[in-house]
């Protein structure tokens, strides 16, 4: 573990670095066209859940003369929630051999295909009268969320100074709040969230990959894929001098000259690599954790466990906008203060008080027909555990494995993360529904 807190630790003894107007842009552009899809994916499904249901069961009974029995519509919904994840984990998969064939940059623009081909699916189910379309797109969505949470945080540790690497990974979690809560904002049932509209809930997604196919294509590509993978040194400089936002940036050039005869290290080297043990542990632990914390439950199944907790039906959208408000200014908070602080202390910390939050909400949903005021804790603690996960869980695991690895072990790197994460997310989406029964 000694090789592991020096790296998260080092962060409290950095320099102040400027921000330039590219890496803003690029970082805003690529997390909206990316990380807030993925946020918006795993809420968009909460506010329509009624309506999805009946139209699974009348696209049933006209096919097969018969309602669905409710175990099975359970079943269908949890695999519609959960094979997002499914789709997440074959991204995760082919995004090593992609950022290396086409890049980091121009990876995240291709990607856009899946957006725009899932939108379509989604958007368009209930007028073609198919339930698999749905799923169909689910899964293609899950595919670029798989490929973009892998490519943009190797994207943003490479076109980012070492002294607001963490801060600035933070940006992946902040649009993966914003994502969350337009989802919710646009599920209220004045705008989208309602039986005659939820299929514009999925058309929308083509919205942020226009956007990012509109901005990216006029910014540099990754300095250290254009100096190791292209031998492109004039490309690379010019990258640098444009992230970076000076002159002379010949110190960059050295160190990733300093990697240009590494190899890259598929997975297994990687984990036969006794000297990334700690790093690969700890990526590991901590991307099971983002998941397995419950989070996602709550992102994925919000009305239901509000409903489970006594809260109005009426009430229960208006509720809802006010756990992704806490997520995202929890997520700012922790960006300012990443760099200060450093890594281990808001990971810990977060996690502490999650456990401390879910033991108060385990009391109060126990005893909530005892005290007309319990199901108003348990809002409380619900909202208490999100700001919790955002101040340092939320992020950092991404972080971390861009930070733990060399550049040859990259790839390998978020592969294992990507799959860790992608495997915990659709055990908690496929199961909820049935442990919560």
């Amino acid at each position: 573990m000694a090789n592991v807190e020096p790296l998260i630790q080092r962060t409290s003894r950095r320099e102040k670095t400027d921000w330039s107007g590219s890496l803003i842009i690029a970082s805003l552009a690529g997390a909206f066209g990316s990380s807030f899809l993925y946020g918006y994916n795993l809420s968009v499904v909460n506010a329509p859940t009624v309506y999805i249901k009946r139209f699974y069961n009348e696209s049933w009974e006209r096919r097969y003369g018969r309602v669905i029995d409710e175990g099975t519509i359970t079943l269908l919904w949890s695999i519609t929630v959960s094979i997002f994840s499914i789709g997440g984990l074959v991204g995760a998969i082919i995004t090593t051999p992609i950022v290396k064939f086409f890049g980091r940059k121009h990876t995240l623009l291709i990607n856009n295909v899946f957006a725009v081909v899932a939108a379509l699916l989604m958007a368009l189910c209930q007028l073609a009268g198919s339930f698999e379309m749905l799923l169909l797109g689910r899964i293609v969505m899950g595919i670029d969320a798989g490929v973009s949470l892998s490519a943009l945080p190797i994207y943003l540790s490479e076109i980012s100074p070492k002294e607001i690497r963490g801060s600035l990974g933070q940006v992946t979690a902040i649009f993966i709040c914003i994502g969350v809560f337009t989802a919710q904002v646009l599920g209220l049932p004045e705008i989208f969230g309602n039986e005659s509209r939820w299929p514009y809930l999925f058309g929308v997604i083509v919205v942020p990959s226009l956007i990012q196919v509109g901005i990216l294509p006029f910014l540099p590509e990754s300095p250290h894929y254009l100096l190791l993978e292209k031998n492109d040194k004039s490309g690379a400089e010019k990258a640098f001098r444009t992230f970076f936002g000076k002159d002379d940036v010949s110190h960059e050039l050295e160190e990733s000259e300093a990697q240009r005869d590494v190899k890259l290290e598929s997975v297994l080297q990687l984990l036969r690599n006794r000297s990334v043990r700690w790093q690969i542990i700890t990526v590991i632990i901590t991307m099971a954790c983002y998941q397995l914390c419950g989070l996602n439950a709550i992102w994925y199944y919000t009305n239901s466990i509000f409903s489970e907790a006594g809260i109005s039906h009426k009430l229960i959208p208006y509720v809802t906008l006010s756990t992704s408000t806490v997520e995202i200014l929890s997520a700012v908070s922790s960006g300012l203060a990443v760099e200060r602080l450093g890594r281990r202390p808001l990971l810990i910390g977060g996690f502490g008080l999650m456990v401390v939050f879910f033991a108060i909400l385990t009391v109060s949903l126990t005893f909530q027909n005892h005290a007309y005021w319990l199901p108003y804790l348990s809002i409380f603690c619900i909202l208490a555990i999100i700001a919790s996960f955002c101040i340092g869980p939320g992020g950092i695991p991404f972080v971390l494995t861009g930070e733990f690895f060399q550049q040859s072990q990259k790839p390998a790197a978020f592969m294992i993360a990507g799959t860790v994460n992608w495997v915990s997310n659709f055990s908690v989406g496929l199961l909820f529904p049935f442990i919560q029964k």
